[in-house]
C-alpha cells in the first residue's frame, strides 16, 4: 500500500476529530464531546507550542494520524515527546501505517534533541501493548494518576 506522512494542517481538522472520537469510543467504550474534541485539535494544529499531528494519506484520503505533546524532564534536561490520538482506520490496518507513523516521530525527535518517547495504553488493549513493544518500546513500570478537572472528562 503506497502512502504518504505529512504534517497536519488545518484542513485535517475534521477528520483528526472524527478519528479521536473513534479511538476513544474503541478503547474506552464512551464517545468524545463534539463541542470539545473539533476546538480542541483546532487548537493544538493553530499553536505548535502545544503539540503537533502528523498523518498517514493514500490517494488523498487520511487514514491514520499521531500526535505528539511536549514534557520537560529536568532528570534529564531535555523534552520527552508524549504520543497520543493514534489511529488507524480500520480498513488499513495491520499494514505498517501506524509503524511508519512511529518511526517518522522517532527520526524526528532525535533530530529535535528529544530524549526519548512516552505513551500511554489502557491496561486492557493488548494487541497495542504488542505493536509498542515490537517497535522497542518497554514498559517502565509507572503508572499514570490523573485529576481532570469540570466537563473535558473523555
Amino acid at each position: 500500500m503506497k502512502f504518504d506522512i505529512r504534517n497536519a494542517t488545518a484542513a485535517d481538522g475534521e477528520v483528526i476529530a472524527t478519528f479521536n472520537s473513534r479511538m476513544c469510543q474503541e478503547t474506552e467504550e464512551r464517545p468524545l464531546n463534539p463541542a470539545i474534541i473539533g476546538p480542541g485539535v483546532s487548537a493544538l494544529l493553530n499553536d505548535p507550542s502545544k503539540g503537533r499531528y502528523w498523518v498517514a494519506e493514500s490517494a488523498g484520503d487520511v487514514i491514520g494520524q499521531i500526535m505528539v505533546t511536549y514534557e520537560w524532564s529536568d532528570w534529564r534536561n531535555a523534552t520527552i515527546w508524549w504520543i497520543q490520538s493514534v489511529y488507524v482506520h480500520p480498513a488499513h490496518r495491520r499494514k505498517g501505517i501506524f509503524s511508519a507513523l512511529y518511526r517518522h516521530v522517532e527520526s524526528l525527535a532525535h533530530d529535535n534533541n528529544a530524549c526519548g518517547l512516552r505513551l500511554y495504553v489502557e491496561d486492557s488493549n493488548e494487541r497495542a501493548q504488542t505493536t509498542y513493544q515490537s517497535l522497542g518500546m518497554v514498559n517502565p513500570n509507572y503508572q499514570v494518576m490523573e485529576t481532570i478537572f469540570g466537563d473535558t472528562k473523555c
